[in-house]
């Protein structure tokens, strides 16, 4: 099914009710287009809703390297999925007056801890990563999930687009986009089926998503 983002954003406004909290999660692989979306919904629906993305549960880069993971940045277990779990418990309880979650910031490549204030009194929260679908766990504490498609011709051309723009050359970026990533991404696209909702990606603009490097 494809809606255009007004009736994607209405999708999404329906999820709130005063005095609740409901958790909306957005996936699929990398590059479709899901963060896009995700800012979308949140800004239209602001101050009913908040974006608390699954990213600033990256495990840092010491820990992938003490792991042997680093090269392998943006798989599943490269990710404190343990961690974005509770937090997700923690944000449906609505027991704390706020709830501060982590935020990946592109700058310096790290998760930072505490950087996204949610408060008791918001509504919605809208949650975007990769593997939304993947965890279990983490799928159970989610109201909806809304998976992002993408033609992947375009989807990996966007990818490339967003290595390149953060330093990569057209080689290195390639050579991500169709080695890692696309394993990744066949994971991902794996729980396609899974979700409440299939929406295209073609809708958003390129999205600089941050849930993979």
């Amino acid at each position: 099914m494809e809606l255009p983002n007004q009736n994607l954003v209405e999708q999404a406004r329906r999820l709130i009710t005063p005095g609740e909290r409901r958790v909306l999660g957005l996936t699929g692989a990398p590059a479709a287009g899901k963060s896009t979306l995700a800012a979308v919904i949140v800004e239209a629906l602001a101050p009913d809703a908040v974006l608390v993305p699954m990213d600033g549960f990256h495990l840092a880069a010491a820990e992938l390297r003490r792991l042997g993971r680093i090269e392998r940045k943006g798989a599943p277990d490269t990710f404190d999925a343990a961690g974005y779990g509770a937090l997700l418990r923690r944000l449906r309880d609505r027991a704390d007056n706020v709830v501060y979650a982590p935020e990946f910031r592109r700058e310096i490549e790290e998760p930072v801890a505490g950087a996204i204030a949610v408060s008791r009194d918001v509504p919605l929260v809208v949650t975007e990563g990769n593997y939304l679908l993947h965890w279990p766990p983490v799928r159970e504490l989610l109201d909806e999930v809304w998976f992002v498609d993408l033609d992947e011709d375009v989807r990996v051309e966007r990818l490339i687009a967003r290595h390149m723009a953060y330093g990569r050359s057209r080689v290195e970026a390639e050579g991500r986009a169709h080695g890692s990533d696309q394993r990744n991404a066949e994971l991902i696209n794996a729980t396609r089926d899974r979700a409440d909702l299939v929406v295209s990606g073609r809708l958003t603009a390129d999205d600089g998503e941050t849930d993979d490097p």
